[in-house]
């Protein structure tokens, strides 16, 4: 009876075992929050140091390598210093993601103030905390916490109000170890699981490269394309640049804070998370008339490439079929065929095969960050076989791929499932549910 009244402050965390206590995190745990960006010095005083941002933290992860600067005071450095063992937990994005520390970072690393840094007072073990906020936040209880209808935040005193059980320090030690142990385990599997899918798509590629630079034909003359990373093509294949062949632009973003460009809308805008998939699905947002008159956004036709070219991870350089009318933001081309001379499913398999090229070419722009623009794209080699023989191209890769495809959604399911396991294992884990 007791712990099921405790329980209605921890909704996310019902335990049965009364000897688990009820406490705010503040009572055993130090929660400090990381220092605002400071680009030039304010004192004599002050010295340059390495910090880390929210981005270096990820689950189970803390990048402490080629950090980025900025300048703080002696008593700031001492305060906000990270050391081995320290828990970091992003303050906001996806709220409560955690990690510790696991190695020496470099000498006066602190943290921004997008991160709470974490140390354990007498009776309390760090590691068991950053599983109880993995629960809480696959449980969405921090986005509650946050009210995430608007941009979420996870204050600092809201973690230190933050209610929790907790058991004894030796059960929660067991708990932690039991935890390290079985979660390496499931990681080990997933990381597994996640190099096949590098390893199909790298197969898949490869299959689709072949079949958009040589044709069907193994016998067919070659020809120098001209281009080195092309190598020789067909002889009766030309050669040409995209502009040529296609109308290329992107477009932007309305302002978010005018309504009158959102609310109601009825216009489909996409952001580059779109080109995940070769074929484009549901729309990001939907933007009204108004908008498309005032912020010059572009009306991409059906039938179009949207190609990402802007982003620091996997997204930049990978391009999708667009089935329907919409616009786009800035981070995105579209390359629209201006004839039938040139098939919208070739012409989304040729790049995609050419994705590390669009990759290296998007380095050379002088961005610290990697972008695209549509003058390199315009540029950009295209091969055009006759219209017959792209259909013949496009239905042998579909063939070819068809097994790579169905091995990987294999692949992806198994992570998905193992990653549930993971969760609930947890779950279990810090509600006193295993005997561990």
């Amino acid at each position: 009876m007791i712990a099921s009244s405790l329980n209605l402050m921890v909704p996310w965390q019902p335990v049965a075992n009364d000897e688990w206590k009820l406490v705010q995190i503040k009572r055993y745990y130090d929660v400090i929050l990381g220092k605002m960006l400071q680009n030039t010095a304010q004192s004599y005083e002050d010295e340059e140091t390495p910090y880390l941002k929210a981005q270096h933290v990820q689950w189970d992860e803390v990048r402490i390598d080629d950090l980025p600067t900025m300048w703080a005071s002696p008593s700031e450095i001492e305060m906000l210093r990270v050391r081995e063992g320290d828990l970091l937990v992003c303050e906001g994005g996806e709220v409560g993601r955690a990690a510790i520390v696991k190695g020496e970072p470099p000498v006066g690393c602190i943290i921004q103030n997008a991160l709470h840094l974490v140390r354990p007072k007498e009776g309390a073990e760090t590691r068991f905390l950053k599983y109880l906020l993995e629960c809480a936040v696959a449980q969405a209880w921090l986005d509650a916490l946050c009210n995430r209808s608007t941009i979420a935040h996870f204050t600092v005193e809201k973690f230190r109000e933050m209610w929790i059980r907790i058991p004894s320090l030796p059960v929660q030690r067991a708990i932690a170890a039991y935890l390290d142990r079985e979660t390496a385990r499931i990681d080990a599997m997933i990381a597994t699981k996640r190099r096949l899918i590098e390893l199909l798509t790298e197969k898949r590629r490869a299959l689709i490269t072949h079949a958009v630079t040589r044709g069907i034909n193994s016998h067919a003359p070659l020809k120098d394309s001209g281009v080195e990373w092309i190598g020789e093509v067909p002889e009766g294949w030309k050669i040409t640049n995209l502009k040529y062949v296609a109308r290329i632009g992107n477009g932007s973003t309305p302002r978010r804070e005018y309504m009158s460009y959102w609310q109601s809308g009825v216009f489909p805008w996409l952001t580059s998370t779109v080109v995940n998939d070769e074929l484009i699905g549901k729309p990001t947002d939907f933007v009204t008339e108004l908008a498309l008159h005032e912020c010059h956004l572009p009306i991409v036709k059906p039938n179009s490439v949207l190609v990402a070219i802007t982003g620091e991870r996997k997204t930049r350089g990978k391009a999708a079929i667009l089935p329907y009318e919409a616009t786009i933001n800035q981070h995105m081309a579209y390359i629209t065929p201006i004839n039938q001379a040139l098939h919208v499913e070739f012409l989304q398999r040729y790049l995609s095969s050419s994705y590390e090229i669009l990759r290296i070419l998007s380095e050379g722009t002088g961005s610290t960050k990697g972008a695209l623009t549509c003058e390199q794209l315009g540029e950009f080699p295209i091969l055009l076989p006759s219209l017959p023989e792209q259909i013949a191209i496009i239905e042998r890769s579909r063939s070819m791929t068809k097994r790579l495809d169905r091995l990987h959604d294999v692949a992806r399911y198994t992570i998905t499932l193992l990653h549930e396991r993971r969760a609930a294992l947890i779950s279990a884990a810090v509600t006193g549910q295993l005997a561990i």
